[in-house]
């Protein structure tokens, strides 16, 4: 149902961006064969303004394909002030998919995430309401975010239950970040439910912009949720030995660091970013590596043993 790489708009399609290179970046990826976008009520910066700049761009003729591709949307986080404002009541993940819906200008999506579990909030409750969002026409499939092992399981089986159709659990995921091998992998295999992993580079460390520090205008150098404190000297040397693997198979550390992930049958996409059309083509030569240069046994132990720190 999901290309292999799909297109997240967490990042560079806010009202702080440059529309024209917004608009640019989807009408190519769709021109790729990316034909699934991602977003959630609060991608911008600001909250909401990813979903009005894809809305505005499928006005301006992306919209004429819409049958052939898969949006998906999220609620979960702060969204607005007040007790429904955030996390997973129902109240909270009707409303908020009702103004995601209006920001778009689309009569649904094809998949509607809870975000993340709710601390305070009945599972049972959270589940139902995105039973009554497909009943209603809103939203094809459901699918769940953040959610571990335990609480992803028994997601499931109140969505087996009620009979949604439940398809997808959207997790981070990449060489540094490997929670989902835990038994979250197991739990979604168990229960036929794919998974897409976001975050697949780790916002950009596994690739080569970070080889020599931080570069000025990265978004390392910007703040935000990547600090730099993350690149730290253990690190830098583990991605500095990748980079030493990926080169000598050809390939870019950020196709290797992508490929590494769809290497588990288990994953069906990974979600990209892009702040540009080069940047994308970039990372959708991972489709052609899937095929033509495989990695192998040796590849897959020497990847392990940088990892574990050998």
């Amino acid at each position: 149902m999901l290309p292999k790489v799909s297109l997240g708009l967490w990042h560079n399609f806010g009202s702080v961006d440059v529309y024209e290179n917004a608009k640019s970046i989807l009408f190519h990826a769709f021109d790729r064969g990316v034909t699934h976008f991602d977003l959630a009520n609060n991608y911008g910066p600001v909250p909401g303004s990813a979903e009005i700049t894809f809305g505005r761009v499928l006005k301006e003729g992306l919209g004429a394909h819409r049958d052939e591709m898969v949006i998906s949307t999220k609620a979960g986080y702060i969204m607005w002030d007040g007790p429904y404002g955030v996390w997973g009541s129902r109240k909270h993940l009707i409303a908020s998919l009702d103004q995601s819906l209006k920001r778009m200008g689309v009569e649904y999506v094809d998949i509607f995430y809870h975000h993340r579990p709710d601390p305070e909030t009945p599972i049972e409750e959270s589940m139902a309401a995105l039973d009554q969002i497909v009943r209603s026409g809103k939203a094809l499939y459901v699918g769940i975010s953040n959610y571990k092992p335990a609480e992803a399981r028994r997601a499931f089986e109140i969505l087996r239950e009620q009979k949604t159709p439940f398809i997808i659990h959207q997790a981070r995921y990449n060489m540094f970040d490997r929670w989902v091998e835990d038994g979250l992998l197991d739990v979604t295999n168990e229960f036929g439910v794919g998974v897409i992993a976001f975050s697949p580079l780790a916002q950009g460390l596994l690739t080569n912009r970070y080889l020599n520090g931080i570069p000025e205008g990265s978004r390392m150098s910007k703040g935000g949720f990547l600090k730099p404190e993350a690149l730290t000297d253990e690190k830098l040397a583990r991605i500095i030995k990748l980079n030493e693997i990926a080169t000598r198979r050809g390939q870019t550390l950020a196709e290797m660091a992508l490929q590494w992930i769809l290497r588990d049958q288990r994953v069906t996409s990974v979600l990209v970013g892009a702040s540009s059309t080069a940047q994308l083509d970039t990372n959708l030569t991972v489709v052609e590596a899937l095929e033509k240069n495989p990695l192998s046994a040796a590849d897959l132990s020497e990847i392990e043993s940088v990892l574990n720190g050998k």
